[in-house]
Formats: C-alpha cells, structure tokens, sequence
C-alpha cells in the first residue's frame, strides 16, 4: 500500500479502536463481561469489514478510476449490508450480549465513517501524475 492510503487506514483506524475500547468499557459496566465481548467483537467485525472496503476502494482507484465512485457507492451499501446481515445473525446470541454487539457495531461504524472522511479531506493526494523525468512537454498544439 502507498503511505496515502496507509496513512488514511491508521487516521481511521486508530479513533475507531479509542471508540471501540470506550464501549467495551461501558458495555462491561452496564452489561458485564458479555457486554464487553459483545462490544469487542462489534469492534473486530466493523474495523474488518471497513479496512478490507479501504483496501477494496484503493485498489478500484488504482486499477479502475473509471469505476471508482460508483463503486464506492456499491462497496458502502454493501458493507452496511453485511453488517446488518451480521447484526440479524447474532441477534439471539448467548455467546456476548446482543445489545451491546448492536450498539457498538453501529457507534464504531459511524467513528470509522467520519473518520475516514476527515482522512481524505486532510490528505493532500495529487489530482495528476506528475511527470517522472521532471521535463516539461513539448507543445503539441497550434500556436498562434
């Protein structure tokens, strides 16, 4: 991976883990230990889901940019999809506690969201390829 997109993986990441471990922790205080599993896991799953839909993206760019805004269009509501997909699987549960698997599910999602969004708006990624050698091309155009 290019350090742009590693860089915008760590700037999601890193507040998605810190709101992850928040809910693990309240979950453990309104829940007990089932809360704080269900909040972990809810964590794993949605950072999974996420960066592997980063990785996904970054690769459309690359190898497709024709495709990419529609497919990240396609990728968002697929990953939402699965989520809840996801959500309705574990819904009667006894491993963790289902509550807390939702809430922190949908509460790291939206922290993932905003915070690659604050990424890519940060990020200086240059529009154009800059020309390798550094030389200026010819004109190719009529001049007048």
């Amino acid at each position: 991976m290019p350090s742009n997109d590693v860089r915008i993986l760590l700037q999601a990441a890193v507040p998605t883990a810190a709101v992850g471990a928040v809910a693990a922790v309240v979950s453990a205080v309104v829940a007990g230990g089932k809360g704080a599993v269900g909040a972990v896991v809810a964590t794993v799953v949605a950072m999974l889901f996420m960066g592997i839909g980063l990785y996904v993206l970054q690769r459309t760019a690359k190898s497709l940019p024709h495709l990419f805004q529609a497919m990240g269009l396609m990728l968002y509501a697929a990953q939402i999809l699965l989520l809840f997909v996801f959500l309705a699987a574990f819904k009667n549960t006894t491993l963790f506690n289902p509550r807390s698997f939702a809430i922190t599910l949908v509460a790291v999602t939206l922290a993932w969201i905003a915070a690659q969004t604050r990424a890519h708006m940060k990020a200086k990624i240059l529009y154009v390829e800059p020309d390798p050698t550094g030389e200026k091309p010819e004109k190719t155009g009529h001049s007048s």
